[in-house]
């Protein structure tokens, strides 16, 4: 069977969850990847809570939808980074706002949560970000103390090995997602970062190859170097708009603006290869859901993700049960 087509909630957070659920039925999607934020999914409830899991569960069976993994992103970004600042005030209640350390321990404590409301849910996997101490020293320019960097890895590992502790009793897994700002970024960090936690079979990588590919790197590559840790897939697609003035940093220019280098773009309006995703997730014996990330600051949203829907759909084929001429043989 093909796998389950999911739209991750994060970018729909504004919306009430039943009002999404109704779009997204009509669409046609199979279920949604719940973030643990706006009304969508609260960590620390359902954590404790086995009930509010169920009417959750109940909830999105009304539509003919499940889930098969949730997303902890924003509150996993104050975990290992350095500052706190105004930026992610917005992630915790207002009596953490302004308080970094506060702020962090908000942070660890969402995802233990996380771990454990994956398990009240029936789900195995839990989405986020880690945060980096080292990401703003990515230029070394004032030249870089490369035992800070290395202790950058070290420092990962110390909070999140507790983390983990707790998704190991949950019997549920983590799956950072490869991405800037993050403690693993691309193929390099990566591999440094499973070293740090001596390869702890509870971590392992969300994949999205638009992080991969705007860098300038192969997202299939990645599949295949990291087959083993590939724990959830998003879909998502950018395009780079290199023309010889325009920069792959950004340029501090907000996303969709004239100037610049790369943007993200609906499925298959993009870079990314997906045919070739696909036939790499059908050879691993990747099962789990494809996740459509939509984020396309030129396209309407709703439009966005009907259309990235029927995109995948036309994508989303079984691996064959045998060579195609084994019948001639026979």
């Amino acid at each position: 069977m093909p796998r389950p087509i999911t739209l991750f909630t994060g970018q729909w957070a504004d919306l009430p969850l039943d009002t999404l659920c109704k779009k997204v039925k009509t669409w046609g999607y199979d279920g949604l990847e719940l973030a643990c934020w706006g009304d969508h999914l609260d960590a620390f409830k359902a954590a404790e809570d086995p009930t509010y899991c169920k009417d959750k569960i109940a909830q999105l069976e009304k539509y003919g939808l499940k889930t098969w993994a949730i997303s902890n992103h924003l509150t996993g970004q104050l975990i290992c980074d350095p500052n706190n600042d105004s930026r992610s005030d917005g992630f915790v209640p207002d009596e953490y706002k302004g308080d970094a350390d506060k702020k962090r321990q908000f942070g660890v404590d969402s995802m233990k949560s996380a771990a454990r409301a994956a398990k009240n849910l029936g789900v195995e996997v839990v989405n986020g970000f880690t945060g980096s101490s080292i990401w703003h020293l990515l230029y070394s320019f004032p030249p870089n103390d490369w035992d800070k960097i290395e202790k950058g890895y070290q420092y990962f590992a110390d909070m999140f090995n507790p983390i983990l502790d707790v998704f190991d009793e949950c019997g549920v897994k983590f799956a950072l997602e490869v991405h800037p700002t993050e403690i693993a970024y691309d193929f390099v960090t990566a591999r440094k970062v499973l070293d740090a936690i001596e390869y702890r079979e509870s971590f392992g990588f969300n994949f999205d190859p638009s992080h991969l590919q705007w860098q300038g790197m192969d997202p299939v590559k990645f599949l295949e170097e990291f087959e083993d840790r590939i724990y959830h897939v998003h879909m998502k697609d950018c395009a780079v708009t290199l023309d010889g003035t325009t920069g792959i940093l950004g340029s501090h220019i907000n996303f969709g603006e004239p100037g610049r280098g790369w943007d993200f773009r609906s499925l298959g309006r993009g870079e990314v290869d997906f045919e070739e995703i696909i036939r790499v997730l059908n050879r691993m014996g990747y099962s789990g859901p494809l996740s459509v990330e939509w984020e396309d600051p030129g396209m309407d949203r709703e439009y966005g993700a009907a259309d990235a829907l029927k995109f995948l759909q036309g994508l989303n084929y079984p691996p064959p049960e045998g060579l195609f001429d084994e019948a001639f043989s026979k």
